[in-house]
C-alpha cells in the first residue's frame, strides 16, 4: 500500500507542476523578413523557439496606392517571386506556428484616408492573404493567421475602422487573428484609439526606443509602470513585453538575458493578461540567441 500511496502522491505532485508550468507559461513571437541573413521562414520555425512569426512588413497601402510587400532580401514581390513562400508558411502552421502578416514598419507609404478606404483594405488583406480568394496571392494559397498593426508613422485615424472591418472577417471559416505593436508610452500615439475597440488578441508593446517606460540599468520601475497601464487599461486577450533581441536591435532598451529572468519577468507575469515576450528580429536574434535563453523562463 505504501508504495501505490507513492507512486500516487508522484504522479498527482507531476500533474500539478505540469499545471502551473502550463498556466505561467508565456510565449515568444518574432519578427522575420527585414534582412536577407536571417535565414529562410521555415527554419526559423523548425528552431522551435517562437510561437508566433510576424512577416515584416506590408509597408505600402491605402489612400488608393497599390498595395507592396517588402521582405527585404528574401524574395521579390515584383516577379511574384514571394508565392515560394507558401510552403514554408503551412510548414510553420503544421509545428502549431502562427504566421501574421505585419503592415507598416518604420519606414513604409501607408496611411487610411478614409473609413471606406479601410473597408477597401480590409477587403484586399482578406483576398490576398487570408481567406479569400485572389488571381495574384503574394503568398500563393497559404493562409495567414491574421494581421499585425505596426503602425509606426502615416496618421492615427481610421485603424480602428481596419480593425473592425478585418475582424468582421472571423466569422467565415477561421478566425483572423488581430495584434499590433504599440509603443510604450500610454497611449500609443498611432493605434491607441484602435486597441480601445477590443478587437485586438495580442498585443505586444514596445519596451525600448522609448526610456521613460523601459528598464534601465537594473532599474524596472519605469518598466512595471508602464506593463501595469497596459495590462490594467487595454481590453486585449494578451499583452506582451516587445524587446530587442540585441543590443544592436535598437537605439535603447535591451535587457540582458540575465536581468530580464532574474528582475523583469518575475516582476510582470502576474498579471493575468501576461502572454509572453516578443522579439525584435529573427536577425539579432540569430547573433544573440536570446530566445534559446530565455525560453524556459518565459
Amino acid at each position: 500500500m505504501a508504495i501505490k500511496s507513492a507512486i500516487l502522491l508522484a504522479f498527482a505532485t507531476s500533474v500539478i507542476l505540469v499545471l502551473v508550468t502550463s498556466i505561467d507559461a508565456g510565449d515568444i513571437a518574432i519578427y522575420w523578413g527585414q534582412n536577407s541573413d536571417e535565414g529562410t521562414l521555415a527554419e526559423t520555425c523548425a528552431t522551435g523557439n517562437y510561437d508566433f512569426v510576424n512577416l515584416a512588413f506590408l509597408p505600402t497601402f491605402g489612400n488608393g496606392q497599390t498595395p507592396m510587400i517588402n521582405l527585404a532580401g528574401h524574395c521579390d514581390p515584383y516577379s511574384n517571386g514571394c508565392t515560394n513562400l507558401s510552403s514554408d508558411i503551412k510548414s510553420c502552421q503544421a509545428q502549431g506556428i502562427k504566421v501574421i502578416l505585419s503592415l507598416g514598419g518604420g519606414a513604409g507609404s501607408y496611411y487610411l484616408a478614409s473609413s471606406d478606404d479601410a473597408r477597401q483594405v480590409a477587403t484586399y488583406l482578406w483576398n490576398n492573404f487570408l481567406g479569400g480568394q485572389s488571381a495574384s496571392r503574394p503568398f500563393g494559397d497559404a493562409i495567414l493567421d491574421g494581421i499585425d498593426f505596426d503602425i509606426e508613422g502615416g496618421t492615427n485615424q481610421h485603424w480602428d475602422d481596419l480593425a473592425k472591418y478585418l475582424s468582421g472577417y472571423s466569422q467565415r471559416r477561421k478566425k483572423v487573428y488581430l495584434t499590433a505593436a504599440p509603443q510604450c508610452p500610454f497611449p500609443d500615439a498611432w493605434v491607441g484609439g484602435a486597441l480601445k475597440t477590443g478587437l485586438f488578441d495580442y498585443v505586444w508593446v514596445q519596451f525600448y526606443n522609448n526610456p521613460q517606460c523601459q528598464y534601465i540599468d537594473g532599474d524596472i520601475t519605469n518598466l512595471e509602470n508602464a506593463w501595469k497601464q497596459w495590462t490594467t487599461t487595454v481590453p486585449a486577450t494578451k499583452i506582451f513585453l516587445g524587446l530587442p533581441a540585441s543590443p544592436k536591435a535598437a537605439g535603447s532598451g535591451f535587457i540582458p538575458e540575465s536581468d530580464l529572468i532574474s528582475q523583469v519577468l518575475p516582476a510582470i507575469k502576474g498579471s493575468t493578461k501576461y502572454g509572453g515576450v516578443m522579439l525584435w528580429s529573427k536577425y539579432y536574434d540569430d547573433q544573440t540567441g536570446y530566445s534559446s535563453a530565455i525560453k524556459n523562463y518565459v
